[in-house]
């Protein structure tokens, strides 16, 4: 039971520590990772029954301390509100990048803008490898968060250039799809014309006439020849 208790140890916190604690906060620790990595690095003291008075008077500064650079991180934010970056890369197809943007791309670029901020508080899982509008968590502080908008284009273009030929062509095949639709549509049926009465058929003005001699005429000419001959 005794080494049980034996391996936590009291400490006070003299730095921010992920997942452990802020800043003059007192917390129970692994006696072999005091020992061994907070005791030796000056981030954290050994609290004890016998020096609680100096650790109390030490919690109390770096409580103020921490206080005062909380509220400078929140003025940092605020002044960092309406930031953006811009990055440009070689891409290849689909917006892979031939490279990636890294923190420490990201912390340089806003060292240029006038922010000296550590790296190690740019939260990026990965690095960024394709085209394209991210945002990117800066811690500044413990409590407070910078949200930073990334953008990060091809070479010539924007990152949307590449994809605007490939809009177009979808644009043109729907059209083509269209158009033999418009084409297979059955036409309207014709309108029904109004009923009328039926005309008789006009005269043939291009038949040849009957020239053969009606009957009056052949017994005329059939008297002139007897009359010739009885003369």
């Amino acid at each position: 039971m005794r080494e049980k208790i034996m391996s936590n140890t009291t400490v006070l916190l003299r730095e921010d520590i992920e997942n452990l604690g802020g800043r003059g906060e007192i917390v129970k620790v692994k006696a072999g990772y005091a020992r061994n990595y907070l005791l030796p690095q000056g981030i954290a003291s050994i609290a004890t029954k016998g020096n609680v008075k100096q650790i109390e008077q030490e919690r109390a500064a770096l409580l103020k301390r921490a206080a005062i650079e909380k509220a400078t991180a929140e003025a940092q934010r605020d002044q960092m509100a309406s930031l953006s970056l811009e990055f440009t890369r070689k891409a290849g197809d689909h917006g892979t990048l031939f490279g990636s943007v890294t923190s420490m791309d990201i912390a340089e670029a806003l060292q240029k803008k006038g922010y000296e901020i550590d790296r190690r508080k740019i939260v990026l899982k990965d690095a960024i490898k394709e085209t394209g509008e991210y945002t990117v968590n800066v811690k500044l502080h413990r409590e407070v968060t910078l949200e930073v908008p990334v953008t990060v284009s091809a070479e010539g273009g924007d990152a949307d250039a590449e994809a605007k030929p490939a809009r177009k062509a979808r644009t043109e095949a729907k059209a083509e799809e269209a158009a033999p639709a418009e084409a297979a549509a059955p036409a309207p049926a014709p309108a029904p014309e109004p009923e009328t009465t039926e005309a008789a058929p006009a005269p043939d003005e291009t038949a040849v006439p009957d020239e053969s001699p009606s009957p009056v005429e052949n017994a005329s000419a059939d008297e002139a020849a007897t009359d010739e001959a009885e003369a």
